[in-house]
């Protein structure tokens, strides 16, 4: 009798798993069964029988790892919570584990299936639900992160069955009703450890802010201060020059961008960063730049992997901006968290501070989907949704500019961060489907 074939239905998600790899330490933990179905070269793999009665696995390693990826295991494992609690101890502070499974929705279809001899059997499948797993995490220190689906036509039927499914994954999002489940988890554990810091001060006709924003930066230890130079009318290439003449507080570096806009200056300044821990600071002090302090804070701590700064839950300084930003910065908000599925009070905040170790993940971003962000907000809160960070908001007051004015064209890149919306949703929603060769 023929069988379902679930070439595709793998091939998606090894997709789906290899964009948390992406240079990581990984390892990937998949049932024997399924080992000729799920290929991910870039990281260690450790099979596991199932049906044999000694499944526990000896993971008391010295060595640790930044992403642990589970394949149909959580479903068919006898003892979840000895699992968890070895995949635990094998994982970095900052680390991830990433959960798949099968949508319990589907238990009996694939019951169904199994008995008319149309799929393969899964001799012991419990199809936990994986939400209730969050309370066996919680006993091992593990803290819930996410949870999502994808693919709901899980064949290729020519080239049909793609266009199907992606139209499929793109109507109904919101449901979470894929075959294929995707929950992330972190430890929860504090760190306390102080972190070398970089800031990036992106700065064009800046001239009368800049010395009062360096002034008023906290004096942290080993940090380094990038200002990324616009081509100004002003003088504010001097007043930089002048400033990392004179101030020994800090470890100054200057790049003039070679390119237009605010984006730009922050990908070429990430170019050049050293330190551990990297915040992007406006030079127009709309942030109070001691509120950095809070940001760092919560990195160090090991609370959230990225901070974003969050204007809309505070009283604003009259005139610090105008109604039509207002309503624009309320409209991407709402359709930013309906997109990433994680609630967000604010998606264009400049400032923001994140881990380098999200520097691969931004770029895999950038490179696999090729869009267009003429600020950068976008991309940096994107990426690292897609890529499993933590994201917190810390509440700012929105002052007032004192010198300059907004060098926001309110239409022109409205117009493109909606293009850019669009093309992000379907990136998040709907299903990679190149090719993985084994």
């Amino acid at each position: 009798m023929i069988k379902f074939s679930n070439k595709t239905f793998y091939n998606r998600h090894n997709n789906e798993m290899s964009k948390y790899i992406n240079k990581k330490n990984a390892l990937h933990i998949v049932n024997q069964s399924s080992a000729e179905k799920v290929h991910l070269e870039e990281c260690e793999t450790i099979l596991l029988d199932l049906n044999n009665s000694q499944v526990h696995i000896d993971l008391n390693s010295s060595k640790k790892f930044e992403r642990i990826l589970l394949t149909d295991i959580i479903e068919n494992h006898p003892d979840v919570f000895q699992l968890l609690n070895s995949v635990k101890k094998i994982l970095t502070t900052d680390g991830k584990l990433i959960i798949s499974s099968v949508n319990t929705k589907y238990l009996f279809l694939s019951k169904l299936l199994e008995i008319l001899n149309l799929k393969d059997k899964n001799s012991n499948s419990s199809y936990i639900h994986l939400k209730k797993i969050n309370r066996v995490t919680n006993g091992v220190g593990l803290e819930y992160q996410k949870y999502y689906t994808k693919q709901y036509f899980p064949f290729k039927l020519f080239f049909l069955g793609n266009i199907f499914n992606k139209v499929l994954e793109a109507v109904f999002f919101q449901l979470n009703f894929g075959i294929k489940t995707y929950m992330i988890f972190r430890p929860s554990e504090t760190n306390n450890i102080e972190l070398s810091k970089s800031i990036i001060i992106p700065a064009k006709n800046e001239e009368g802010n800049l010395k009062e924003l360096i002034a008023r930066i906290p004096k942290f230890n080993n940090t380094e201060i990038i200002f990324a130079y616009g081509e100004s009318k002003d003088k504010t290439f001097e007043v930089m020059n002048e400033i990392i003449e004179t101030n020994n507080d800090f470890v100054f570096k200057l790049i003039k961008q070679t390119k237009k806009g605010k984006a730009n200056a922050v990908w070429e300044a990430l170019e050049i960063v050293e330190n551990k821990v990297i915040a992007i600071l406006d030079a127009d002090i709309s942030v109070d730049p001691e509120t950095l302090t809070d940001f760092f804070n919560i990195i160090e701590n090991n609370n959230a992997d990225f901070v974003n700064g969050t204007r809309l839950v505070y009283e604003m300084e009259k005139n610090s901006m105008r109604f039509l930003n207002k309503l624009g910065n309320r409209f991407f908000q709402y359709f930013i968290s309906r997109i990433i599925k994680e609630q967000l009070s604010d998606s264009l905040c400049g400032t923001k501070v994140f881990k380098k170790s999200y520097l691969d993940d931004l770029l895999l971003w950038q490179n696999d989907f090729k869009k267009t962000d003429p600020f950068g907000d976008f991309d940096l809160i994107f990426a690292a949704s897609y890529s499993g960070q933590k994201i917190v908001e810390l509440p700012i007051t929105y002052r007032e500019r004192k010198y300059g004015s907004t060098q926001i064209s309110r239409f022109k890149d409205g117009f493109k961060l909606l293009f850019y919306l669009v093309s992000s949703f379907l990136a998040f929603n709907t299903s990679i489907d190149r090719e993985i060769t084994s």
